[in-house]
């Protein structure tokens, strides 16, 4: 199955450059390109890809504020942030805007497929202890919301591991249930609160008042 993508960045030379890099495997299509947020608004609209490639700090509309409009009109998109500063404000506000994934573009070319592949599947390409310690670092300066967090005591045990980095199967392991029963009510969670991957359920849980900042997802 071919990813289709669209290549959002103010720079014509790194443009041209990620749709080389992305065009030269055979399963990755750069069917539009943007050259600030509201053309990646505009192109997203038009092609409903896969996957966008979304610089940070655009002209105008800037990357972040592109996410959130492209993610609220089809949630069928995902968002890859692309940027050259790896700063927790960014990183921070790429997550509360809804993108799936971080990457810096100074990484090999190897690892740009591979994250594209990862968030079109689904996943998340951020590691839930770095979400942590980004999220931690921003509700330390003002209170949470506790009303927003719905799950029953199961779920809730299974999300506080989530926040605390663990995978399905250690969660299964920690809670003594099958992998399929971690696995449905993850699902669950992502559905209920129309969230894309389970780096958004962590940062809903920390939000949420359900974990806390320094109880290590405890």
């Amino acid at each position: 199955m071919t990813i289709k993508l669209v290549v959002a960045d103010d720079e014509a030379l790194v443009r041209e450059g990620l749709v080389a890099i992305v065009g030269s495997e055979p399963d990755l299509e750069v069917v539009a390109t943007a050259e600030d947020g509201e053309e990646a608004v505009a192109m997203a609209a038009r092609h409903r890809p896969d996957v966008v490639l979304m610089d940070v700090r655009m002209p105008g509309l800037d990357g972040l504020e592109a996410t959130r409009r492209i993610l609220t009109a089809d949630g069928g998109t995902r968002v890859l942030v692309l940027t050259t500063v790896e700063l927790d404000d960014v990183v921070y506000g790429a997550l509360r805007a809804g993108a799936s994934g971080f990457l810096l573009k100074s990484v090999p070319r190897e690892q740009l497929w591979a994250g594209i592949r990862a968030v079109a599947a689904g996943e998340a390409l951020l590691a839930p202890r770095i979400t942590r310690r980004l999220i931690e670092a921003h509700l330390t300066r003002g209170s949470v919301r506790e009303d927003i967090l719905h799950v029953t005591g199961r779920q809730a045990d299974v999300l506080r591991l989530l926040a605390r980095g663990l995978t399905n199967s250690e969660i299964a392991a920690e809670l003594h249930l099958a992998g399929s029963t971690v696995k449905g009510y993850v699902s669950e969670m992502l559905a209920r609160h129309d969230l894309r991957d389970r780096t958004q359920l962590v940062v809903l849980a920390y939000e949420s008042g359900l974990v806390r900042p320094g109880t290590q997802g405890r």
